[in-house]
């Protein structure tokens, strides 16, 4: 979209050119996807050489996370430029999320196209929020944007997954989106969670990635704190509640590989006792 994004070690995305006033939100438009024909071209690649391993996910960031980087310029601790464009100028505010929405959902769509049989929506700081301004800054865009996704694709269902960080008083509300997943970040009650929205949609989540830093016999049994807040997933015949173990947010690059292969043999084994196999 021309703002110069760059990633610098150690520090995460930064942008040469921030949005931060009129001129530069009338500059934005949705990016034509050519120039992005790399990615789509990796997805092909990546979805040829898993050869039906594992499905393959394509993912974006929601359009107000995206906004937030736009405005800011980099990462932030206070959000303090974006939000007070959002509330000094709600109408800019607006005119970079629509455009944003609609890039997101062609830049999805392409990645389906391209290979990806599941997207996922990161609106990683939609928690920074009041409510009342998630709804209308950060709700309704995800919104916009499931509306427009592909649901089936070379006839393949195409499910969708939407992950709020900090989203889980919201959570009521998520349950009505047009999505088939929602992700959770390790401060939700999975128990009260699924009694929510565990009718309609599929629960990820939620283990707190610090977990990976104690000793694996510890890693084992916060596993089974997550597992049995869940409960009993349904048997698999038909529709019912859904859990996929997941962390509640990205994971360090500190983390020691031993402790993830750890967490993986510890879901497997008590996911299974839960479900009765053998």
């Amino acid at each position: 979209m021309g703002l110069g994004l760059t990633f610098a070690l150690g520090e995460g995305p930064k942008f040469a050119h921030a949005v931060r006033d009129e001129a530069a939100v009338a500059k934005l438009a949705v990016p034509d996807m050519d120039k992005l024909r790399y990615v789509f071209d990796a997805v092909t690649s990546i979805r040829k050489a898993l050869n039906g391993r594992v499905p393959l996910i394509g993912f974006s960031g929601s359009p107000w996370t995206l906004a937030c980087y736009m405005v800011e310029g980099a990462g932030s601790d206070d959000y303090r430029l974006v939000k007070t464009m959002m509330y000094s100028r709600p109408d800019l505010m607006h005119r970079i999320l629509k455009i944003n929405a609609d890039a997101v959902a062609l830049y999805l769509n392409t990645q389906i196209e391209a290979g990806a049989q599941a997207v996922m929506v990161f609106d990683s700081w939609g928690g920074v929020l009041a409510d009342g301004a998630f709804q209308e800054f950060s709700l309704a865009y995800t919104r916009q944007v499931l509306a427009k996704l592909h649901k089936t694709w070379a006839g393949a269902t195409i499910p969708s997954i939407v992950f709020t960080k900090g989203g889980g008083l919201w959570l009521d509300e998520m349950e009505q989106l047009d999505c088939n997943a929602l992700g959770l970040d390790w401060t939700v009650n999975l128990t009260k969670a699924r009694a929510i929205a565990g009718g309609s949609k599929a629960l990820q989540g939620n283990l707190d990635p610090n977990v990976l830093f104690a000793p694996p016999e510890q890693i084992e049994a916060e596993v089974i704190k997550v597992l049995k807040a869940f409960g009993t997933p349904h048997s698999g015949m038909g529709p019912g509640p859904t859990h996929i173990f997941n962390l509640g947010h990205g994971i360090s690059q500190h983390t020691p590989p031993e402790h993830v292969a750890a967490l993986v043999e510890a879901v497997h084994t008590h996911s299974r006792e839960m479900r009765g196999a053998c």
